[in-house]
């Protein structure tokens, strides 16, 4: 006779050998490198640490990188969506293509693709020529680091929207259609309340990027001080300079206001869910 408890077999081993191996495996890659930052940023006074993140070099290097990531997330999201929406809803030839080329940010090394639109921005680009014939410098400006940041931060939010979309059944739409609702009205009804917890990860996601961007930006910015120095190059000039524990400092305000603004995107997020899932 078969005993009446049974022993549930499982591929991995028992929660208590995985779950040390995962805090094991997030200490040494995660924890560990950043308590460091905290451990040398630690051996400045409070006076010399507020000195550092104080000067108006660094304030004005925190304030392009939050505003460029801020305004290249909000417009990832908003064609992120326009994006996911054609891949998923359409059927059209090299649609496959397409669909890889969205990847593309991901596979390029970051100095390559920072020196590709140096060169198609820079006044005697492509694209940049036509701006500038304008009065719109695009290379070696606030908007250029734009450019760049948006180019790079696109495929987090296309790849967190687009399986959430595919899964949407287009029966609600039918129905909404049927009960008089136009296209507008259902877009914003029906799929948006069902999209936006979605949405609220793929712009965490593209902001949190963004902001820690480095390769893509150092040759489009300029690198002017006080005008398109961002924090990363910034961190990287103390550094070349041997002002590690100036460096670190502001890597953890960075550390610091990047973790708060996540944390407050997720808790929206969780709220959200917590308004849609079913009772």
């Amino acid at each position: 006779m078969a005993p009446f408890f049974r022993r549930r077999h499982r591929v991995l081993p028992g929660f208590g050998l995985t779950l040390g191996f995962t805090v094991f495996y997030l200490s040494v890659i995660v924890l560990i490198p950043l308590s460091t930052l905290f451990i040398k940023t630690a051996s400045l006074s409070w006076g010399e640490f507020w000195n550092v993140i104080g000067s108006a070099r660094v304030l004005a290097a925190f304030k392009l990188s939050f505003l460029a990531s801020l305004v290249a997330a909000s417009i990832n999201t908003v064609f992120g969506l326009l994006v996911a929406w054609v891949l998923v809803r359409y059927n059209f030839p090299f649609k496959r293509i397409i669909d890889g080329l969205v990847d593309l940010p991901f596979a390029l090394p970051t100095a390559v693709a920072g020196i590709a639109l140096t060169s198609l921005y820079s006044g005697n680009g492509w694209l940049g020529s036509f701006f500038e014939s304008y009065g719109i410098k695009t290379a070696y400006s606030p908007l250029g680091i734009v450019i760049a940041l948006t180019f790079i931060g696109l495929p987090f939010v296309v790849r967190t929207v687009q399986p959430i979309l595919a899964d949407l059944p287009a029966e609600n739409e039918e129905a909404a259609a049927c009960l008089g609702a136009g296209r507008l009205k259902t877009f914003w009804k029906v799929l948006l309340p069902e999209l936006k917890p979605a949405l609220w990860t793929g712009f965490a996601l593209a902001f949190a990027r963004a902001l820690g961007e480095y390769g893509s930006v150092v040759f489009i910015s300029g690198n002017m001080p006080m005008k398109t120095e961002i924090t990363p190059l910034l961190i990287m000039t103390k550094l070349d300079q041997f002002d590690y524990a100036g460096a670190t400092a502001i890597a953890v305000l960075m550390l610091v206001v990047s973790f708060l603004i996540l944390l407050f995107i997720n808790l929206i997020n969780w709220r959200t869910h917590r308004i849609l899932a079913p009772r």
